[in-house]
């Protein structure tokens, strides 16, 4: 051990270093009395002593350090050092000393003669992991909060404003909706009585006034301190502390997402607690957005269902009367118009269908299945309106996954669309058409091909447009349905020629089994 003693040389110059130290750095002798203490750790150990030992220790040194310092008795810094002594190998380690609230990195270098001891204050860079820990944790809790699918929103909100005051250390967490000049509270998480959910204050009485005026958070360390100690939100609600921040939906003002408490707080909000905030305020709009989409779609459903009903009843039934009596006129008189009306007639029954289809199922599918995709197609094709044209398929088998009714859907609307403008002359009579279905060359996907007159290359991106046909007598859904089938799998559908000049779809994307 190092000579520590005062005297002329090299002893003297070391202790005055060691004075310098910032750390702090003492010895004991083999009867753990304090031989020497450099400015910091006597500073330290004085912090330690009891009262008692400090009225009677004229100096650090000569002290004895467990009867000046009982409470570490027991303690990992007392176990350590014995150990060193004991064995006469250093040790080093970390530790909090409780009595202190301080964090050290201890080193310990024994010697025959005792024990020197360097102590380095890390209790911030303790505090700073810990926060960092804290802030993953709850990084961590938010994501699965967020992610869970068995939660509702509104279970969803409510576990976030827990764990947003519980992160924060504020008793109060609020989501308020602002309308006109009223702010009302819709889910809370607080002791105060006022910032529950269902109450309501002008909104110039309301800490939020300010906050919805920001583009950033709104931050409060100390109400008092920060001039808010005049204000009528200070007046009725008595917050000391509080950070919130706007929620927008659509671009427009919704209201707010607040933490408070009735306390002052001990130090500024970190980044991270201010990074967490905005992301649950970012969280907040978009799933309030997403709800309002929702409920606006549910109602677009309900008048959909409403539409489609009045569809099937007012209009089917007088068209099923309208084909009889026409199929009992051609029976009783040879007339060039009755061709014309049943044509028309039956536009108008497959027009009602595509239209029901669309308004009830639209592209929505089930459960999808192991489907072999040509005796499928094959299956279609029998109840296919094809007036005399012919199916090709290109493999023996395919097999894919798809909702089969959905699938059989997009097939026969792609038959029908082939035959109706494979004819000769645009009133039916076939020339002929003939359709081939088969896998792609890579096998990640099928195509549906015809021989007919194709698609114009100008054309081809608006034949999936609702309404769009380039006959007559075509009802420009029968596209828009094989368009919507094909987004509800996950599919890509494109239109090209085919090797025969007509159009060639196709569908990549598809999963296979």
């Amino acid at each position: 051990m190092t000579d520590l003693s005062p005297g002329p040389g090299s002893g003297e110059d070391f202790r005055t270093v060691l004075d310098r130290m910032a750390d702090g750095f003492f010895a004991v002798d083999t009867d753990w009395r304090v031989t020497y203490a450099n400015e910091r750790a006597a500073e330290i150990l004085r912090s330690a002593m009891t009262d008692e030992a400090l009225d009677d220790a004229e100096s650090i040194e000569g002290t004895h350090l467990w009867e000046a310092i009982p409470d570490a008795v027991g303690t990992e810094f007392y176990d350590e050092y014995h150990e060193a002594m004991e064995t006469q190998e250093p040790v080093s380690f970390d530790s909090h000393y409780r009595p202190l609230g301080t964090w050290f990195d201890v080193r310990t270098f024994p010697s025959e003669s005792g024990l020197s001891v360097y102590l380095r204050d890390i209790t911030e860079r303790r505090e700073l992991e810990q926060r960092r820990q804290e802030s993953l944790h709850a990084t961590q809790r938010l994501y699965a909060v967020s992610s869970d699918q068995d939660r509702s929103f509104e279970e969803k909100v409510e576990s976030m404003l827990e764990l947003g005051c519980e992160y924060l250390g504020m008793p109060n967490g609020f989501l308020t909706r602002i309308e006109g000049d009223t702010q009302y509270v819709e889910f809370s998480n607080a002791e105060h009585p006022e910032l529950r959910a269902g109450e309501s204050c002008p909104l110039e009485e309301a800490y939020c006034k300010r906050t919805v005026e920001l583009d950033s958070l709104l931050t409060i360390v100390n109400a008092a301190d920060e001039g808010w100690d005049e204000d009528p939100a200070y007046d009725r609600f008595g917050l000391k502390s509080y950070i919130g921040g706007r929620i927008e939906i659509g671009g427009e003002r919704y209201g707010t997402l607040c933490f408070a408490d009735t306390a002052p707080r001990d130090e500024a909000f970190t980044d991270t607690q201010r990074t967490f905030v905005e992301l649950l305020t970012r969280w907040m709009s978009y799933e309030l957005e997403r709800r309002r989409a929702a409920e606006r779609l549910e109602r677009e459903r309900d008048r959909l269902d409403e539409f489609a009903s009045v569809v099937s009843h007012d209009l089917r039934n007088p068209l099923s009367t309208a084909r009889g009596r026409v199929d009992l006129l051609a029976d009783e008189v040879d007339s060039d118009h009755v061709d014309p009306v049943q044509r028309a007639l039956s536009r108008m029954e497959t027009l009602i269908e595509n239209v029901l289809m669309l308004a009830r199922d639209g592209g929505g599918v089930d459960e999808t299945s192991r489907v072999e995709l040509v005796a499928h197609a094959e299956d279609a094709w029998k109840t296919t309106a094809s007036r005399g044209g012919t199916l090709h398929t290109a493999a023996d088998a395919f097999e894919l996954r798809a909702d089969e009714q959905r699938l059989r859907q997009l097939l026969e609307n792609l038959f029908r669309n082939a035959v109706d403008h494979g004819t000769a002359d645009g009133r039916g009579e076939s020339a002929g058409v003939a359709v081939t279905v088969g896998p792609l060359a890579d096998g990640g996907g099928f195509y549906v091909a015809d021989d007919g007159p194709g698609i114009p290359e100008d054309e081809r991106d608006r034949v999936f447009e609702s309404g769009y046909t380039t006959t007559s007598d075509g009802t420009g859904f029968g596209l828009d349905i094989v368009s919507e089938i094909a987004g509800g799998h996950g599919w890509e559908v494109a239109v090209t020629d085919s090797d025969d000049g007509g159009a060639r779809f196709e569908f990549t994307g598809v999963d296979r089994p």
